[in-house]
C-alpha cells in the first residue's frame, strides 16, 4: 500500500477533495479502515463515472446519470443504495464545510429493491402438516394445536406466544390478557403491530385440536397459569421453540420443505385469496394496517394462477421432444 497524493494510505489517490474526508472519518470518527475503505472505494467510482466534473462541481443530474449507468451494468439496487448512501453523506461533509451550497444528492432515490414474495405451501402440503395425526402425549398434541391455529388464523407467531388460553381480568399487579382464546366463540383476540386488537375466527379443525390440547395442558403439572401453549416445564412457550418444532415436525412428514410459522400465514392468506377472492377480508384477518400490505398476495395468487395455466391449456404445454 502506497501513500496517496491526498497524503492518506491507499491503492490509489483518491479524487479532491475525497482524502482530508477519509482522513477525518478514520481518525475523529474511528471508522474501521475496511469501511473508509468502503467509502473511499464508491467515491473513486462517482469519480470515474462522472470524469470530466470535480465531485464537488456535482450536480443532482450527474448522480442520477451515475446511478443509471452501474444500474445499467447489472448493479443490484442494494449496492446502489449503499453507494448514493456514500455519496450522500460526502457531500454533506463538502456542505457543512461551506465548499458546495448544498447537497446534490438530497432527494435521490436509488431504484426499488425487487419485492420478495412469501413463500407459501401448496394446499395439499398445508393439509398434511395441519391434518397429521400426533401421538397420544401432551407435546405432540401442542404441536398439532400451533399448527392448526397458525394455519387457521394466520397469526403472527408473536402474537401466538403471546396467547392466554382464556381472558384473564387484571390482576393485583394490574396485568390482564391482551391475547386470549375464546372456544366458545371460536375465535383468538390478539393485539397485533401497533397495538391494533384484532377478533379472528377459528376453524372447527383448529377448536378440535385446541381441546385435546387443553385438556393434556390441565394435567402438566406446574404449567403456567395464563398462557395457552405452554412448554414440557410448563413455561410459556417461546418463539425459538415452536420454530424449531415446526422445522422437526415438517421433516418428519417428508414435506421436502422447510417450514416457518410465517410460511403458515402466507399459505392461510393465498389460499383464503385463491378460494374467496376477498382482499379485504384478508386483510382483516391478516391485520394489515394497508391494503397495499395485503395486495403482495394477489402476486401470489397470480403465479399460482399461471403455474396452472402452464400445466393444464393445450396450448402452454411444452410438445415431448
Amino acid at each position: 500500500m502506497s501513500a496517496g497524493t491526498d497524503g492518506t494510505t491507499g491503492s490509489a489517490a483518491a479524487p479532491a477533495p475525497v482524502g482530508p474526508y477519509l482522513d477525518e472519518l478514520a481518525r475523529q470518527r474511528r471508522l474501521s479502515a475496511h469501511t473508509v475503505a468502503a467509502y473511499r472505494s464508491d467515491l473513486a467510482e462517482l469519480a470515474q463515472l462522472c470524469a470530466d466534473t470535480p465531485l464537488p462541481k456535482l450536480h443532482a443530474a450527474d448522480l442520477r446519470r451515475a446511478l443509471a449507468r452501474l444500474h445499467g451494468r447489472g448493479m443490484a439496487p442494494a449496492s446502489l443504495a449503499r453507494k448514493l448512501s456514500a455519496w450522500r453523506r460526502f457531500f454533506d461533509w463538502l456542505a457543512a464545510r461551506g465548499e458546495i451550497a448544498g447537497n446534490p444528492a438530497i432527494g435521490i432515490r436509488a431504484p426499488r429493491r425487487a419485492r420478495r414474495l412469501p413463500k407459501a405451501l401448496a394446499p395439499d402440503q398445508a393439509v398434511q402438516l395441519a391434518a397429521h395425526q400426533p401421538a397420544a402425549e401432551p407435546l405432540a398434541l401442542r404441536d398439532k394445536a400451533v399448527v392448526e391455529l397458525l394455519y387457521s388464523s394466520g397469526l403472527r407467531l408473536s402474537e401466538l406466544v403471546r396467547l392466554d388460553w382464556r381472558y384473564f381480568a387484571a390482576d393485583e399487579e394490574g396485568a390482564g390478557s391482551t391475547s386470549w382464546l375464546d372456544l366458545e366463540a371460536k375465535r383468538v383476540t390478539v393485539l397485533g403491530k401497533g397495538g391494533k386488537v384484532r377478533q379472528v375466527p377459528v376453524g372447527r379443525p383448529a377448536i378440535e385440536a385446541l381441546r385435546q390440547w387443553l385438556r393434556a395442558r390441565a394435567a402438566l403439572a406446574g404449567a403456567q397459569a395464563r398462557a395457552l401453549f405452554v412448554s414440557a416445564r410448563g413455561d410459556r412457550l417461546g418463539a425459538r421453540s415452536v420454530q424449531l418444532r415446526l422445522a422437526k415436525l415438517a421433516s418428519a412428514l417428508g414435506l421436502g420443505v422447510r417450514v416457518h410459522p410465517h410460511v403458515l400465514r402466507h399459505s392461510m392468506a393465498s389460499h383464503v385469496l385463491q378460494s374467496s377472492g376477498d382482499l379485504r377480508a384478508v386483510q382483516e384477518l391478516l391485520g394489515h394496517a394497508s391494503i397495499a400490505t395485503t395486495q403482495i398476495y394477489t402476486r401470489l395468487d397470480w403465479q399460482h394462477l399461471a403455474k396452472t395455466y402452464d400445466a393444464a391449456h393445450p396450448r402452454a404445454r411444452r410438445k415431448s421432444g
